[in-house]
């Protein structure tokens, strides 16, 4: 189980052995929210959807879960950039983070690695939850699809 603690801006895996693992994370910028285009990351519980990247380079960079090349920091500007690892998430709870205006998975709601290493530990994406590139891969290696998140 993996949970993510908004407040602390922490990632903690929970593994079945009882090993845990944290990580610092950002969160949304502008707190945590379930509605469509709040810029808000989703709170509860929700299950990891789908995993890509699988074996790509660090700093591969991905739209629409497509890779499209490497991070330049060279070409840097306001694009809250998708690197190294996507774990998708798909809300478990209807009315609350699944289905209408409040779905998760709709919402293209990540944790993925990030160009903003410096800003981990604070509020600062879109909405998605950002973590270390490094990070991104041991976690991604670690974690299976179907597995719960809970996000509070």
């Amino acid at each position: 189980m993996i949970q993510i603690d908004c407040q602390r801006q922490l990632l903690i895996h929970h593994q079945k052995n009882g090993v845990r693992y944290c990580y610092p994370v950002s969160t949304a910028k502008k707190g945590p929210g379930n509605r469509r285009d709040s810029w808000q990351t989703p709170t509860g519980r929700h299950r990891i959807a789908a995993l890509t990247g699988a074996g790509m380079p660090l700093m591969t960079a991905f739209i629409a879960r497509k890779p499209v090349g490497f991070y330049d920091p060279a070409q840097h500007n306001e694009r809250d950039w998708i690197l190294t690892r996507i774990i998708r998430l798909s809300g478990d709870q209807q009315g609350i983070n699944r289905r209408g205006c409040h779905d998760t998975f709709q919402r293209m709601i990540y944790i993925h690695g990030t160009h903003r290493e410096d800003l981990l530990g604070t509020p600062a994406s879109h909405g998605c939850i950002r973590m270390a590139n490094q990070d991104i891969i041991t976690l991604f290696d670690r974690c299976h699809i179907g597995e719960l998140v809970y996000i509070r």
